[in-house]
């Protein structure tokens, strides 16, 4: 089980704890979608074509086709993002992206940027976006050096530390992202799941993705922080 790595790297879990003294910001409305924008490229082909995010019942809804991206019009640093999610449908594939910049800048399609992944049984993992960044044990997590890159078939991936950390589908997700300097830690229901440092940036834009599979969020919120939870 990949739990194992926990103790084997010696890091600490700690749940991130939120004081009355930081002042949290709700990147949700409830009613439109005010603060970001869409960046979906099969929009400019096809101006037929509806964009796949939308507000319903008071919901973020990521309806997964086209692909693209919802990007905040704000830049960021040094902050926690909070988030609930889950899958509507079918369970497949989105992800939370930090640190955006270029967009479109892999496959014509994926902002530059770090992942934190959504998919289905693997919540956690980052993706290498045309940023890099670094985490403890990466060589037997990420494969072999020479293959590491930040696009093409390079190999971009580095998983997650935990097994089991998902809900079950249908049921919501806490998602828990700390970014301070060029350092992240991802939390997953409570659990630790991802530790990564000297990233290749620090600060920019939040998206969240269409990918293939309809996810719903709520509780979509932004918090300065100073340094990572322990």
């Amino acid at each position: 089980m990949k739990k194992h790595y926990l103790l084997a790297l010696g890091l600490l879990i700690a749940t991130p704890f939120v004081s009355n003294a930081q002042k949290s910001k709700n990147l949700l409305n409830g009613k439109d979608l005010s603060g970001w924008h869409i960046d979906v490229p099969e929009m400019d082909k096809n101006p037929k074509v509806k964009s796949p995010f939308m507000i319903r019942n008071g919901l973020l809804v990521s309806m997964g086709t086209p692909g693209g991206h919802l990007i905040t019009n704000a830049d960021y640093e040094n902050f926690r993002l909070t988030f609930q999610y889950r899958f509507a449908g079918k369970p497949g594939n989105c992800g939370a992206l930090v640190f955006v910049s270029t967009p479109r800048a892999l496959y014509d399609m994926f902002p530059k940027s770090i992942e934190v992944q959504m998919m289905h049984e693997n919540a956690g993992d980052f993706w290498c976006i045309q940023e890099d960044i670094t985490t403890p044990d990466m060589e037997k997590r990420r494969g072999p050096k020479a293959n590491w890159g930040v696009n093409g078939d390079k190999l971009r991936r580095i998983p997650n530390l935990t097994d089991g950390s998902e809900k079950p589908l249908g049921e919501w997700n806490s998602m828990t992202i700390e970014c301070v300097k060029n350092s992240i830690k991802v939390w997953l229901n409570g659990d630790f799941v991802n530790y990564g440092y000297n990233a290749t940036a620090q600060k920019g834009h939040i998206a969240l993705q269409s990918e293939g599979a309809e996810v719903e969020f709520k509780k979509v919120e932004v918090t300065p922080i100073t340094q990572l939870t322990k």
